[in-house]
């Protein structure tokens, strides 16, 4: 495993109780040895979920596994099994049997619908999933969940990850306090895109399917879809919300309930912490960066371009080597296919203004610039000139040990 990322943080966050859910990890050989490779969540009866996937056209078994539960079960949900090492993609009829003998262990253990078990594998793409290891393990990890077992959870769903993510905030919803856990895993191979590697929300809040789908959307685009480390948007994308309904609150009735105000708030804050620590674990990075989009013609377009210049590998190598080659950022805005003008466009890094009125500011000096450059954070600032559009996109520098990660990922 690679050595933990310099942009971690100083560690795994105190996590409370969520009433309803308990979890737990193993090791069962998927593929890595002496590490803990296989994820399980239960929840009580009646708990609810949300979802969102990977829109890629060659998505993995249980990503389509999914898809079809959270329609079929009506957003019902038992237990959520997870493991690493190995996607279950491109595997043929091999990993739907992968799919199934998963989900009809896990039946057999919880008592429940088969639509009431979701599933998610990470890791290799086109070798099958071992048949019959998960089935195996699951039994004896369904003796030993706790109610506490977060880091363990979020450690066995890495990968290249160099630090196990975690994030929690609490809320209010009438007055009655409410939980919001969250886990997430990713270092390589994201740009999501409607989620990202994989995220698993926990909440003790009593909220319908149906309206937890609309907060996931909302929240999925303020954060896990405003990050990119390499642009690659990987085959097993994906983030579940899961409700228990344990805390007593009065029913709400819609996304847009004021009742919700503040847990949309703590949503939105837990889903940007681990959005950010994806792309603070990014494969390789030494540095985290934060694009600030203004004046866009719309905030869709002011995303669009922060993400052009977040996914530039040579805006990115430019961060990297503390090169204030703001050419570069330009260049990336002018390829982004959103509505740009050359002679309004102003760039700042750092808060130093670099240019204004289509070149470089009077008076410029890039001296600050470059020291500012040599730290660990980078912001990068930009007003398109145009309207009111804006957006905030996370990433980080790339640098030559993607490529050695990269290049020995299949061998480790």
């Amino acid at each position: 495993m690679p050595p933990r990322s310099p942009l971690a943080p100083a560690s795994f966050p105190a996590m409370p109780i969520v009433p309803g859910v308990t979890l737990g990890a193993t090791a069962c050989g998927v593929r890595y040895k002496n590490r803990t490779d296989l994820f399980l969540a239960r929840m009580e009866p009646g708990s609810t979920v949300a979802g969102v996937f990977t829109r890629s056209l060659t998505a993995g078994a249980p990503v389509v596994w999914c898809r079809e539960a959270l329609a079929r079960g009506r957003g019902r949900i038992r237990a959520i099994v997870a493991n690493s090492g190995n996607a279950n993609t491109f595997t043929g009829r091999a990993g739907v049997r992968g799919v199934d003998e998963t989900v009809a262990a896990a039946v057999k253990l919880f008592g429940c619908k088969k639509p009431e078990i979701f599933v998610a594998s990470t890791g290799v793409i086109g070798e099958p999933l071992p048949l019959g290891t998960i089935p195996k393990a699951l039994p004896g990890l369904a003796k030993q969940l706790s109610a506490t077992a977060w880091q363990l959870g979020a450690e066995a769903i890495m990968t290249t990850d160099t630090f196990a993510k975690g994030a929690t905030r609490q809320a209010s919803i009438a007055g009655t306090s409410i939980t919001i856990n969250g886990i997430a895993k990713g270092s390589g191979m994201i740009a999501p895109d409607m989620g990202t590697m994989f995220g698993f929300l926990f909440t003790d809040a009593k909220i319908p399917a149906a309206i937890l789908q609309q907060l996931l959307r909302r929240a999925t685009e303020r954060s896990f879809n405003c990050m990119t480390v390499d642009g690659d948007t990987s085959t097993s994308d994906t983030v579940l919300l899961v409700a228990s309904g344990q805390a007593a609150h009065s029913r709400v009735a819609s996304a847009t309930d004021p009742l919700l105000k503040d847990f949309r708030r703590a949503l939105d804050e837990v889903c940007v912490d681990l959005a950010q620590q994806l792309a603070r674990d990014g494969e390789g990075a030494g540095k985290f960066i934060t694009i600030n989009v203004t004046g866009a013609a719309s905030d869709r377009a002011a995303k669009q371009i922060g993400l052009s210049i977040a996914n530039s590998p040579l805006v990115k190598t430019a961060m990297a080597a503390g090169d204030a080659n703001w050419g570069r950022i330009v260049m990336a805005v002018g390829k982004s296919g959103a509505k740009a003008d050359r002679d309004r466009l102003q760039i700042a890094i750092g808060g130093t203004q670099i240019t204004r009125d289509g070149a470089v500011a009077p008076g410029y000096d890039e001296g600050p610039v470059a020291k500012y450059m040599a730290g660990l954070e980078i912001a990068i600032d930009v007003d398109i000139g145009l309207g009111r559009g804006k957006a905030t996109i996370w990433t980080c520098d790339l640098t030559h040990a993607y490529i050695d990660i990269n290049a020995s990922y299949r061998r480790t």
